[in-house]
């Protein structure tokens, strides 16, 4: 009989959890870090070196001396944990997510109905604890007016299936009614990382400005150590923690003061223009549906800025291989607009009344994010190479994207053109106009029925 699994759980002060998974491998992430280091040692067969790692604590005593006592970080690389985060707020989920090396999967605003989720309330004020309500008392009303609205407007047609086109408007339904969800709406999401890029972003966690993130932070501390005991400590370099305190403070969320604009601009161009000579035939004969070659990042960075909406920056986000700041989510560049022409009328006004409810929280500009709503615009910033440029462009102005998203998306393919069209760069891009379209009834994750 098998051994039951010990998931490692810890819980968060908001009523969440943190769950190391698992998974009932008799080779564990550290017996397999070990394995995989060992080759850095011998010539000899992994068959001779599973003989090691059976041996009693051979994998735990190897990691606890080279990975975290001698610190050979490249050991960690070798070995992987999953964690499941439940219940922190969108904001904190950002938080996690920020970094270039995250692989995983959030709870997605487009095919859950969030009208029941806790939302993250970090001033616990009867005033506070209202406007949050008054959130889900809009979202809800819209979300059936809209629903209504687009069913008459995108009837079935012939040839097309009902169940996908039901979901295709209730998607289409969620899209825009999700921007009065506000960002301390509670979500789950899934880190599947390294054991060494678990420790080193908890470096930066631990030192968030949010407080609940610095708690999510507290909760892996003590989750990651129980579930591998010979790969994480808690021992701490003062000189070390005080920068990275002193960096998250002062310089962890975007902090220009411009409204910015509503197109998509050019900040930096630093592209070689010789080494994109070089690279003319691979710019001009890539086929649709085929990435660049990644030796052409050799040409350099693109910096471009732009407004979009909170929602959409959280799917834009997903993309690791460009840079992009952490905004500060403010209502002082407008709520957008596709958005406002989609909502029924009403609700106009009870955003004005949010607002004005909001402002009199008197709390902090970083703490008030959780009661903004996601409709409102951040100013954005990205910086990448061409490769992942034209993939974010080509990727992103697909018809089943968030109109949002997809039109910047699109402008960033149009200044692609622009200044690497001269190169021989070809992009297979969608520049069609925003339209209703039942694929997106088709994305979607069900359950088989096998009966």
């Amino acid at each position: 009989m098998r051994a039951p699994l010990k998931h490692v759980r810890c819980p968060l002060p908001g009523g969440g959890q943190v769950i190391v998974l698992d998974t009932g491998a008799r080779v564990g992430s550290e017996a397999v870090a070990m394995l995989q280091a060992l080759y850095s040692r011998s010539v000899g067969s992994v068959v001779q070196h599973l003989e090691m790692v059976e041996r009693p604590g051979g994998a735990e005593k190897f990691m606890s001396t080279y990975y975290v006592g001698y610190g050979h970080k490249s050991i960690g690389d070798c070995g992987d944990t999953i964690i499941f985060i439940e219940g922190v707020s969108m904001l904190a989920a950002k938080a996690i997510q920020d970094s270039r090396l995250y692989n995983g999967q959030e709870s997605s605003t487009r095919y859950i109905n969030f009208a029941e989720q806790q939302f993250c309330d970090p001033i616990g004020t009867k005033d506070s604890s209202l406007i949050l309500e008054r959130w889900r008392t809009a979202y809800l009303s819209a979300y059936e007016q809209v629903l209504a609205r687009l069913t008459h407007e995108h009837p079935l047609r012939e040839g097309e299936k009902e169940t996908a086109h039901k979901k295709a408007l209730a998607a289409r339904a969620f899209d825009i009614v999700r921007s009065l969800l506000p960002a301390g709406a509670s979500t789950n999401l899934a880190w599947n990382t390294t054991l060494r890029h678990a420790a080193d972003h908890l470096l930066t966690l631990r030192h968030h400005p949010l407080e609940e993130v610095r708690a999510v932070a507290g909760a892996l501390e003590d989750a990651l150590p129980e579930a591998h005991p010979s790969s994480f400590t808690k021992k701490r370099y003062d000189a070390t923690e005080q920068y990275m305190a002193d960096a998250m403070v002062h310089y962890y969320y975007e902090a220009r003061d411009d409204t910015g604009d509503d197109f998509v601009t050019l900040a930096h161009n630093g592209l070689r223009a010789d080494l994109l000579r070089q690279h003319g035939v691979a710019l001009a004969r890539r086929p649709p549906k085929t990435e660049l070659p990644k030796y052409i990042a050799e040409c350099g960075t693109l910096q471009m800025r732009f407004l979009l909406d909170f929602g959409s920056f959280r799917d834009l986000q997903r993309h690791r291989s460009v840079h992009q700041r952490m905004p500060l989510l403010t209502a002082a560049r407008g709520f957008a607009p596709w958005y406002l022409e989609q909502l029924p009328q009403e609700t106009h006004q009870a955003i004005a009344e949010q607002m004005s409810a909001i402002q009199k929280l008197g709390a902090p500009p970083e703490v008030l994010q959780y009661y903004l709503p996601m409709g409102y615009r951040v100013s954005c910033q990205i910086t990448g190479d061409i490769p992942s440029l034209v993939y974010i462009a080509e990727l992103r102005s697909g018809e089943t994207v968030h109109p949002t998203l997809r039109h910047v998306a699109q402008q960033i393919g149009t200044l692609l053109e622009e200044i690497c069209g001269p190169y021989g760069l070809q992009l297979h891009m969608d520049a069609k106009p925003d339209r209703f379209s039942v694929k997106r009834g088709t994305q979607d994750i069900v359950m088989r029925d096998d009966s």
